[in-house]
């Protein structure tokens, strides 16, 4: 027999483009002494992961699935941006053995977390309004090995988080430097899309174009580039990480103006913790509000950081106790 009581937990799942995580949880609190990471790269699939998964937890039997992954979710079928796997519900089932499954995509299952996360867990970068709305829209901006967002809607009906793919509209031009950044982007890659800038690669293409323009052309890791940035061993990753960050604050800017998150900007992802301690050093604010007749406005929008590295297990346990 299992040591896990049968129909009792969810199991729940945070793909990447390189780790999938995945755990069990008791409506919506996340057990997290069950929580395991795997290297997708020693899987074929997240069915493999998934069967490898119940394994290890004693042949857990669990009512429900949910899955939250890096890349377009459409009528049950996901597909990752970074990774040639492709999952459905009818495989999912399969997998999980479970009678109700789901399949959301990463920044989807990040917005079912918010209001859902252990105290400590966001910290607040920017303040907004003294007493916003707690039913006031919210937006979820991932900065990882991709860019994406999902806003957060309060509905009679429930908390609605629809899909996004953002990462791949056009970059903004504010500059001639910023300009020539994009161009560089499009002959190397063929389209200029906001995640060739705001990603963890998009630092490591930018550092690079900037090495080139000072004579020194140099490939850095963004690891590496950060370390350099924050010991100050080198100027041309100090001036990556500033245009980096005012690029990101001029597209969630926009963004914001788009959805009106009077509840709040949310940024997650590893890339986005790495540089929010950063954020007021590099120019954010001043980027994200730099609107023109709308600058005052942006002060509607305060700017929080989840720094939690469960948040998406959590929001999909949130979404199947809901649902």
């Amino acid at each position: 027999m299992s040591k896990h009581p049968a129909n009792t937990y969810s199991l729940v799942a945070d793909i990447g483009g390189t780790n999938t995580r995945v755990a069990l949880a008791e409506g919506e609190r996340l057990l997290t002494g069950t929580v395991h990471r795997f290297e997708n790269a020693k899987h074929a699939g997240l069915e493999s992961v998934l069967r490898t998964y119940i394994a290890m937890e004693d042949g857990v039997d669990c009512k429900a699935a949910c899955v939250a992954l890096a890349g377009p979710v459409k009528d049950g079928r996901g597909t990752l941006t970074n990774l040639n796997w492709e999952i459905d519900e009818p495989a999912l089932a399969r997998a999980s053995q479970a009678e109700q499954v789901a399949i959301l995509n990463d920044l989807q299952a990040q917005g079912h977390a918010i209001g859902r996360l252990a105290e400590g867990s966001v910290r607040t970068l920017v303040d907004g309004p003294a007493a916003p709305d707690a039913n006031a829209t919210k937006l979820v901006v991932g900065v990882g090995t991709g860019f994406n967002i999902a806003p957060v809607y309060e509905t009679p009906g429930g908390r609605f988080v629809p899909a996004s793919e953002a990462g791949h509209a056009n970059l903004p031009v504010r500059a001639e430097e910023e300009l020539a950044l994009i161009r560089y982007f499009e002959t190397a890659h063929g389209f200029p899309a906001v995640e060739d800038m705001l990603s963890g690669r998009g630092f490591e293409r930018c550092y690079l174009w900037l090495s080139e323009k000072a004579g020194t052309p140099t490939e850095k890791s963004a690891a590496q580039i950060m370390k350099s940035f924050e010991d100050g061993s080198d100027p041309v990753a100090r001036e990556a990480a500033q245009m980096f960050v005012r690029m990101l604050g001029t597209v969630s800017g926009n963004l914001s103006l788009i959805q009106l998150p009077f509840g709040g900007v949310y940024f997650a992802g590893g890339v986005a913790r790495a540089f929010s301690a950063h954020f007021d050093a590099l120019g954010f604010l001043a980027a994200f509000r730099d609107k023109g007749r709308f600058a005052g406005f942006m002060q509607n929008f305060a700017v929080h950081v989840i720094e939690d590295d469960y948040a998406a297990l959590t929001g999909c346990a949130t979404y199947l106790q809901n649902r």
